[in-house]
C-alpha cells in the first residue's frame, strides 16, 4: 500500500506532467496549423521537436519518480525508434499511418533531421524537469 503522503505526491506530479503534455500537444498541433506563421526555421522542425518534448511528459507520467536520467533515455530511445520504424514499410503499419492520428504518432518518413529535433526536444524536456519542476514539486512539498 501507498502511503498517502506518497500518493498524494503522485497525484499532483501526474496533473502538473498532464497539463504539460497538453500545452505541448497544442503548441505541436499549432505549429503545423495555418493559424500561427512562423518563420521557416521554425516552421520546419517546431512540431517534431515538440512531439519528442510531449513524449518526454509522457515518460514522466508514467514513471514520475525515477530519476531524470531513466526519462531522458526512455523517451530518446521511444522517439528515435519511431523515427526508424518508418524505414519499415508494409501494407498494415501504412494503413494506420495514413489515418490522420496514426500518422501524427508514427510519422510517415524516416527523416535524419527529426532525430536532431527529438533530441533537442527531450533535453530540453529535462532541462526544465530537472531545474524548474524540481523547484515548483519542492516548493509544494511533492516528494518522491
Amino acid at each position: 500500500m501507498i502511503p498517502k503522503k506518497r500518493s498524494s505526491s503522485i497525484k499532483r506530479k501526474f496533473v502538473i506532467y498532464s497539463c504539460l503534455v497538453l500545452v505541448t500537444m497544442v503548441a505541436g498541433l499549432l505549429s503545423r496549423s495555418e493559424v500561427v506563421q512562423l518563420p521557416s526555421f521554425a516552421s520546419a522542425y517546431a512540431a517534431d521537436t515538440l512531439w519528442a518534448l510531449m513524449v518526454f511528459w509522457l515518460i514522466c507520467i508514467v514513471a514520475p519518480n525515477t530519476n531524470i536520467g531513466f526519462k531522458l533515455l526512455a523517451a530518446i530511445i521511444f522517439a528515435f525508434g519511431i523515427e526508424f520504424s518508418q524505414l519499415y514499410h508494409v501494407p498494415w503499419i501504412d494503413e494506420i499511418r495514413s489515418n490522420k492520428l496514426g500518422g501524427l504518432i508514427l510519422g510517415y518518413g524516416f527523416k535524419s533531421s527529426d532525430l536532431l529535433c527529438y533530441s533537442v526536444g527531450v533535453f530540453f524536456g529535462a532541462l526544465v524537469d530537472f531545474t524548474i519542476l524540481r523547484k515548483i514539486f519542492a516548493n509544494l512539498g511533492i516528494t518522491k
